[in-house]
């Protein structure tokens, strides 16, 4: 049987450009949506390359246990010696972000000062310690799930005894410094079988909930559907910093192929580096005005992987 390229994922919005662009390409393929299911573990899988795309915000739309689950597989095919791009390894890094900041600090990479906490009294109590401004996101996210901006103990302390407070599905709340920008800019950096791509720059004047996907929503706001008055995602020509080599190394040595990374300056130049982006996706409407398309450069990648793989 002919070897071909297997994409493990939860959500078939997100996914169907890829699949359009492998189509587009002739690239044999099969959609492994995975939310419930069972593996075998005494089975030997199929041949192919496995291209992991779980969220860290599956439970948003009712896959709680999707990870949990994808991990289970991704050890099976690692244990068979499959090809698996972005593997357990990366998937650890997408759905905990205090290890995506302990990581990102072990090689180098500058990021905002962040406190781990799980119980309300912890959170106030390292709230205290906290310059102000600062921030709550969730521990596994996407999406920015969880992030307020906070100006005082106070603020947080009414929001936390709120029923506006949302307990994050693993339970931990990262408490962050805050870095303004200068232009409420943002920059997206994306990568292709570890490789940069292109850099984005994003508009986040209207709030922190940001996703590129076309498909993507969040409550109807914030994410790019059709309009983009606001030229909220804006594709960068030419850019070239000394983080991207820094990225580069990081993913490598991760075994990390396909990611977004994000980074803010804040009004004294100085760059942050805040998240990392393992099941990325690109913005339609920004790549048609430079022909750069993310997807179709994936699929060229999955393409160049499965013809590595013999039977």
């Amino acid at each position: 049987m002919e070897p071909k390229i297997f994409v493990l994922h939860e959500n078939e919005e997100w996914t169907k450009p890829l699949f359009d662009a492998l189509e587009e390409l002739g690239v044999p393929y099969e959609d492994w949506f995975v939310n419930e299911g069972t593996i075998d573990l005494s089975e030997v899988p199929p041949e192919g390359v496995f291209y992991n795309r779980m969220s860290a915000s599956s439970h948003t739309r009712g896959h709680r246990y999707a990870p949990e689950l994808t991990s289970a597989v991704l050890a099976w095919l690692e244990g068979h010696g499959r090809t698996v791009l972005n593997g357990n390894h990366a998937l650890d890094l997408e759905v905990n972000k205090a290890r995506q900041y302990s990581a990102l600090e072990a090689h180098g990479i500058r990021t905002p000062k962040t406190i781990v906490t799980v119980g309300k009294d912890q959170l106030l109590r390292a709230a205290k310690k906290m310059d102000q401004p600062f921030i709550t996101k969730h521990n596994r996210a996407g999406k920015g799930l969880g992030v307020q901006l906070f100006h005082s103990v106070e603020a947080l302390e009414n929001y936390v005894n709120s029923p506006e407070f949302e307990v994050p599905v693993d339970g931990i709340t990262l408490l962050q410094q805050y870095i303004e920008s200068s232009d409420s800019t943002i920059t997206r950096c994306e990568f292709i079988d570890g490789k940069f791509f292109y850099a984005v720059h994003v508009d986040t004047s209207e709030g922190f909930e940001l996703c590129p996907a076309d498909a993507c929503t969040i409550d109807g706001d914030f994410c790019m559907t059709t309009e983009n008055t606001k030229e909220k995602f804006k594709i960068l020509s030419g850019f070239n910093h000394s983080i991207i080599d820094q990225y580069e190394s990081f993913l490598q040595e991760h075994d990390i192929h396909f990611a977004g990374i994000e980074f803010i300056r804040n009004q004294e130049g100085e760059l942050f580096t805040y998240d990392i982006n393992t099941n990325t996706n690109y913005n339609a409407e920004a790549e048609a005005k430079v022909g750069l398309y993310g997807m179709k450069q994936v699929a060229k990648a999955l393409a160049n992987k499965i013809q590595l793989v013999t039977i």
